[in-house]
């Protein structure tokens, strides 16, 4: 909705990681890329499926996924996981957005992960070997050129492919990922056009775990160890498309209209494993899911910017419509053990596939958007106002069945309201209050109100924080409150009588300390509360995965006496977690040390890079991380990863 505001003038915490911070820490997905932002935890294991996340104690593209931005259009990036290669910039807005970016296809109210694309921008040729352990190896060509008298014309293109096995046992995984984005800069008329394929093949791919009811959750094994059996699998592709155009009809007036969309198609046969006992034995029921998606997005607008007297306007209204429709059928096949400290072989199953997919649910969202950013002495001090009508109407089906068994048409107005102060032209003060929405869960079979669908939740944050920019670096502090309700059974009836709570102070610092030596990291205090629930003796608990500290720091130090040669390390510590609202199953507080060294050169005149980094350096066994629903993973275990990139 504001469109590109910089840093210091934005009322909001945002963080942003480009291309080369990517490369430079060998970052395959999204959840490698934001490793170190204090605020944002990955919650799903490496060699595990998607990339989810926790921002500022929430969860974010749980579920059916498909809750990464893109352009900051949600229904065009892949639905489970972002890799990198694609990939220009990910910036991270924390807190709920729906007056800016509208509801999250999921629900997710914590942040927005938005993905800038590479775009052709100076002439480019670069290829990348790279290795990872035990032995994946994979190469990326990354191409781009600017075309006609004044290079309007763009092209950039990436395709990469990946293969092998990965550090944990019986486990190999194989990626493709094409990619092509052309553009027009004309006089008034710009255009971008954004193709994506990508598809990812998993054998024996890591899973969550679930722990028996009252069982402590036993002590974290080796990362190396695989309960999956060897002949479980996973297969995803994606396709996404998106056509961007603006018109500027003045110097202060533009219209602007995007549209897209992305199909998913999953096929997967696996189960859940849970822990029985202290030994650390589980079962599992491995099943078939076979799972279609396709979303469709477009948007359009006008961006003006005016004088009322002393008052400097920028306005934006804007329509968009999002549409999503799902598509599922599952099979169950035999429960297996095995045991987390042994894992064991099976006997081989075979998915029991039954053929075609019955409609599962779908989605319409609509809206209607208006913002305006009114500043004043030079943009010393800048009010942003605006409001978002949401229509949210959504259709279940029964499983495996495809019949209509609930219906919902609601709409919510959600608010935002912003202020920057700058004292000075490196010093931001800002504040805001804005809300989250989400769709509303749907009454289960055992209440008395079965099938109902309750109306859209809305979360609301408030956040104030100071911004420094000191040239070299900057640091960033913030403190915020987000609560948000959701739906539960009180005598009987399903309503959203719950609430969780999550106040919180997040310090950041970034860039240059002293010549030669970056920093990037921070730390991020959180308390959640569950505030209300239909059990009493667990309010005012912690709820499920919000951890009390979230802390980061990477420093890069460029070795004076070797020229090119720079070396990295990064220290990562997340806080106990609990994996049940009762706050009776807690994983311990973990923290993981890498380390890693790049050296730039060149070879017969071309700039070459090789870079060398290990991942858990110490070996560390932990537990990483809570979904919201309860469920844990393993930390991932030690892991070597080597590349070479040359720019010819």
């Amino acid at each position: 909705m504001l469109g590109n505001t910089p840093t210091m003038r934005s009322p909001f915490n945002v963080a942003s990681y480009t291309d080369k911070f990517i490369r430079d820490q060998q970052a395959a997905t999204g959840a490698d890329a934001l490793i170190l932002d204090p605020s944002v935890r990955s919650s799903h294991p490496t060699g595990g499926l998607l990339d989810s996340f926790n921002i500022r104690g929430f969860p974010i593209n749980e579920g059916n996924n498909g809750e990464f931005a893109f352009e900051g259009l949600y229904g065009i990036a892949p639905s489970y996981r972002i890799f990198t290669e694609y990939v220009e910039r990910l910036e991270v807005l924390k807190g709920p957005s729906a007056a800016l970016s509208g509801i999250a296809p999921n629900g997710g109210v914590g942040g927005v992960i938005n993905v800038v694309p590479k775009r052709a921008g100076e002439d480019l040729t670069r290829f990348t070997a790279g290795y990872g352990s035990n032995a994946r190896f994979g190469g990326h060509l990354d191409v781009a050129r600017r075309y006609g008298d004044r290079k309007e014309w763009g092209v950039r293109a990436n395709g990469s492919l990946r293969g092998g096995e990965t550090p944990i046992d019986r486990q190999s995984e194989t990626t493709g990922v094409g990619s092509l984005a052309l553009d027009y800069q004309g006089e008034r008329f710009r255009s971008w056009l954004y193709l994506i394929a990508q598809t990812d093949r998993f054998d024996a791919p890591m899973r969550p775990f679930l722990v028996a009811p009252g069982l402590q959750v036993p002590k974290a094994p080796d990362g190396r160890l695989n309960v999956t059996q060897p002949w479980e699998w996973s297969r995803i592709s994606d396709q996404s498309v998106l056509w961007r155009n603006e018109y500027d009809v003045s110097d202060q007036v533009t219209l602007f209209a995007d549209v897209g969309g992305s199909k998913t198609d999953v096929e997967r046969f696996f189960g859940l494993p849970t822990i029985t006992n202290a030994l650390g034995n589980t079962t599992s029921t491995p099943g078939f899911f076979g799972l279609g998606i396709d979303r469709h997005t477009y948007d359009g607008g006008v961006r003006a910017r005016f004088d009322t007297g002393f008052v400097r306007h920028a306005v934006t209204f804007q329509g968009s419509v999002y549409h999503d429709e799902l598509f599922r059928r599952t099979t169950n096949g035999t429960a297996v053990t095995s045991n987390i400290y042994s894992p064991t072989i099976a006997p081989t199953q075979f998915a029991n596939e039954i053929p075609g997919r019955p409609r599962l649910s779908e989605s319409n969202l609509t809206a209607l958007s208006i913002a305006d950013t009114l500043s004043v002495l030079d943009e010393r001090v800048l009010l942003t106002l605006g409001v978002r009508r949401q229509g949210v109407e959504v259709n279940n089906y029964l499983s495996n069945v495809g019949t209509l068994t609930n219906s919902s048409d609601k709409s919510a107005t959600t608010p935002v309201v912003g202020l920057v102060v700058r004292p000075w032209d490196n010093v931001s003060l800002y504040a805001n209050y804005i809300e989250g929405l989400s769709k509303g869960d749907v009454a289960p079979n055992n209440a008395s109100n079965f099938g109902e669908v309750l109306p859209p939740y809305i979360a609301r944050q408030y956040e104030a924080g100071i911004k420094v920019d000191f040239g070299k670096f900057a640091t960033t502090f913030s403190a915020f409150e987000i609560s948000k309700p959701s739906g539960e059974l009180l005598a009987g009836r399903f309503g959203a009588t719950a609430e969780t709570q999550v106040r919180g102070l997040e310090f950041n610092v970034f860039g240059e300390l002293m010549p030669d030596v970056r920093v990037l990291g921070g730390v991020s205090l959180l308390d959640g509360t569950l505030t209300k629930t239909a059990i009493a003796a667990n309010v005012g608990n912690t709820p499920i995965g919000v951890p009390n500290v979230q802390a980061n720091i990477g420093v890069e130090w460029d070795l004076p006496w070797v020229r090119g040669l720079t070396l990295n390390g990064a220290v990562i510590y997340t806080g106990r977690q609990f994996v049940d609202a009762a706050n009776k199953q807690p994983i311990p507080d973990w923290t993981r040390l890498d380390l890693g060294a790049r050296y730039t050169t060149a070879i017969n005149g071309k700039k070459t890079i090789f870079r060398a980094n290990v991942q858990n350096v110490t070996g560390e066994s932990y537990w990483s991380s809570v979904a919201s629903f309860g469920t844990f993973f393993l930390g991932a275990p030690r892991t070597y990863l080597l590349s070479m990139s040359i720019d010819m």
